[in-house]
């Protein structure tokens, strides 16, 4: 067997130095069953992070689909088949009356990139709207809105805005109504500075629960209030359902814990629960003018696999239940978790919906993000057997997102291995 050093080296070569990987001490992972995965030597993980296959790894019953339907016909998007309109239809009608049509593609970058294009086509205008410490995608595009203010090269058509949370607050000592107003003031100059420039408002884009700005908690009314000034200004409003989205939260959607109303939805990673497939969801009247502005498509979006795999993977989450055990296990993780907050000086703040939750580390000193303690904690329960990883504004939260199988029976588990990590640092 290859050691992870040889392989190391191998990749490096055959990839290029810098591909990134988790973990001071990487993984070779070989095999995932449920919400398990094995390395080379046979160890078993509980995965915690990746959401991608997120009715369990290697699901019977999305595998034999995929299998069966790649052995009877998969080709590309330009030929007529009704399962491929079945499962639009079905996505679509997961929302609100306001989403009627369905672009497919292959991930979230792209999906993105096309509601990007479309809100720009719909309005006349250019300007672009995110947050802070936000990311959406890696094309030259989409990844304009990653970190801006840090980036060498800005985009002059997009602006960002302090993401909204009550726990490092945008001024002190407010009432959670005067917060939520001082967030609203920032963006209302962000938009009076882009339609000064010329530029316009074409959309403002948002992960409907700010999950890698570190799932903070949001002032209440902000993001209804954020939509309608957007669209006051000529704009849409695009969310971002790459990871709140597919019952992450407890419901279907992210913008229905956080309440508002979107006029483009994307959704990407658990669609396929493995196989690449995404989606950008509008009117139809949207979608149209897209179509005709570009003349899209997609060789391997909007193909007959991705439709029996999506609508398999639809299916998985609504005979199994999987809203009802998100919000079940969720909360209990989350209220678990929250009571441990006030038994170590080193968590600043529990929060997150369903079985989404971060866990933000900090110096006890001074309560200044830990990026490092973070960074400790999750090297140090992938030794105990849980697979995490660290995100946020300040790359110090713990992030917890597991299949949405995983179960109370694992949740108490990683609570004894979160105890025992605790312990250990305070030692």
């Amino acid at each position: 067997m290859t050691s992870t050093t040889d392989l190391l080296a191998r990749r490096d070569r055959a990839l290029g130095s810098g591909a990134p990987l988790f973990y001071e001490h990487p993984l070779h992972i070989v095999r995932g069953e449920g919400v398990y995965l094995y390395d080379a030597d046979g160890r078993r993980y509980v995965d915690m992070y990746n959401n991608v296959p997120c009715v369990g790894h290697a699901n019977p019953a999305v595998v034999e689909v995929m299998a069966r339907q790649q052995a009877t016909l998969n080709v590309h998007s330009r030929y007529l088949h009704e399962a491929v309109v079945d499962f639009c239809e079905r996505l679509a009608g997961l929302h609100g009356a306001q989403i009627e049509s369905v672009i497919l593609s292959c991930s979230g970058t792209e999906a993105n990139e096309v509601a990007l294009r479309m809100a720009r086509f719909a309005t006349g205008k250019r300007g672009l709207i995110c947050t802070d410490a936000t990311y959406h995608g890696n094309s030259e595009l989409v990844g304009a809105l990653t970190r801006v203010g840090k980036q060498a090269t800005p985009n002059p058509s997009v602006r960002a805005i302090p993401f909204p949370e009550k726990y490092r607050p945008l001024v002190a000592g407010l009432g959670e109504h005067e917060l939520c107003e001082s967030y609203l003031e920032k963006l209302a100059a962000t938009i009076a500075d882009l339609q000064a420039s010329g530029e316009g408002v074409a959309a403002m884009i948002v992960c409907s629960i700010l999950a890698n700005e570190g799932l903070p908690d949001i002032p209440a009314g902000f993001m209804a209030r954020a939509a309608d000034m957007v669209r006051d200004a000529g704009g849409l409003v695009i969310a971002d359902e790459v990871q709140a989205g597919y019952a992450r939260t407890g419901d279907w959607w992210g913008y229905e814990v956080t309440g508002f109303t979107p006029d483009i939805v994307v959704t990407g990673k658990p669609m396929g629960a493995g196989l690449p497939l995404a989606a950008t969801a509008a009117s139809r009247a949207l979608v149209e003018t897209f179509r005709a502005r570009t003349g899209y498509f997609n060789t391997y979006a909007s193909s007959p696999l991705q439709a029996a795999v999506g609508m398999a993977v639809l299916d998985e989450i609504e005979q199994r239940d999987l809203r009802g055990n998100v919000a079940t296990v969720g909360a209990a993780l989350k209220a678990a978790l929250t009571q441990r907050k006030g038994t170590s000086d080193k968590i600043g703040d529990v929060r997150g919906h369903g079985l989404f939750i971060g866990i933000e580390m900090v110096d006890p000193a001074d309560q200044a993000p830990d990026t490092d303690l973070a960074k400790d904690i999750i090297n140090r329960l992938k030794d105990k057997g849980f697979l995490t990883s660290n995100a946020g504004a300040f790359a110090n939260v713990v992030k917890i997102r597991p299949p949405l199988i995983f179960s109370q029976a694992e949740a108490n588990a990683f609570l004894e291995a979160w105890d025992e990590t605790i312990a250990e640092l305070a030692v």
